[in-house]
């Protein structure tokens, strides 16, 4: 497995090695004694997946807070995503910025996300299947987001001004010059 640094210290892009023949290709998405080896000491206890029918469906800007805080490890097993976190750990020299990283079937890639970063993603390609595991369980009591077109974050999800398929949630999350952080950046 290969591991790629992003402009945001701990989000990672993670590439699987795939062993192809004749009838395809098999590869590992995660392996916890090898990931370990690479200081990735994670314990995932849930898996989710999504699919999103239409182009343009944009799932986010969400978090979990603690002590209910997840890292999620985010692969799109069908279709394509542009896949997005941002930081927002109080006194992080990168609070507010955002990463974007392509992730789709084809390129194999994951993105890790850790805790005090939000995560969103916007679909590529029609019938788009999103797969994430993560270090805790769902809690709707530590469930939170941040608006997905938030100008002091900045995101450019590639949408070419056409509007986003969005839940009712993420249309009316707040913006983050509203949002007291319960994320502490640790150095």
């Amino acid at each position: 497995m290969r591991v790629e640094k992003t402009a945001l210290p701990g989000v990672l892009i993670l590439s699987p090695q795939r062993f192809g023949d004749a009838r395809g290709w098999f590869c590992e998405t995660w392996n916890a004694s090898r990931m370990a080896e690479a200081g990735l000491d994670l314990a995932f206890v849930q898996d989710n997946h999504s699919m999103s029918a239409a182009v343009g469906t944009l799932r986010g800007l969400h978090y979990q807070a603690p002590p209910r805080a997840q890292d999620k490890l985010v692969r799109c097993s069908r279709g394509a995503i542009l896949d997005v976190a941002v930081d927002i750990r109080r006194g992080s020299p990168t609070y507010g910025k955002w990463v974007g990283v392509e992730l789709s079937a084809e390129n194999g890639r994951q993105l890790l996300v850790p805790k005090g970063f939000l995560h969103g993603f916007v679909t590529r390609a029609p019938d788009t299947e999103v797969q994430y595991k993560c270090t805790d369980t769902y809690a709707p009591d530590c469930d939170g987001g941040i608006r997905w077109n938030d100008p002091d974050i900045g995101i450019d999800w590639g949408l070419d001004g056409a509007e986003p398929v969005l839940s009712d949630k993420d249309r009316a999350a707040p913006f983050l010059r509203e949002f007291a952080t319960p994320f502490e950046y640790r150095g």
